[in-house]
């Protein structure tokens, strides 16, 4: 059985941040790419940011400059950290791990960016 277990999410004005987190576990070995996706009301999921095993990163031009994905291999976590937030960046956030046997999604995290 393998986990995803997000956190971070919630409610912040404008201008705020957020960090989100996901924590895979169980038998999960060998991950090569996390990433986090966001599907807002109406509209289709997007992939947001992602890493490699090698460090390498790649982010949607919308978020570019605002938001900073990183990973912690030990603790087998991703985060991504969300600076200068704006509506539009309302959305349920889901985590997605690729390992060399599996694609994983977590449940999705709510993040709402709202005066």
């Amino acid at each position: 059985q393998v986990q995803l277990v997000e956190s971070g999410g919630g409610l912040v004005q404008p201008g705020g941040s957020l960090r989100l987190s996901c924590v895979a576990s169980g038998s999960i070995l060998n991950i090569n790419v996390m990433g986090w996706y966001r599907q807002a009301p109406g509209k289709q999921r997007e992939l947001v940011a992602a890493i490699t095993s090698g460090g390498s990163t790649n982010y949607a031009d919308s978020v570019k400059g605002r938001f900073t994905i990183s990973r912690d291999n030990a603790k087998k976590t991703v985060y991504l950290q969300m600076s200068s937030l704006k509506p539009e960046d309302t959305a349920v956030y889901y985590c997605n791990i690729r390992s060399a046997f599996g694609v994983y999604w977590g449940q999705g995290t709510q993040v709402t960016v709202s005066s």
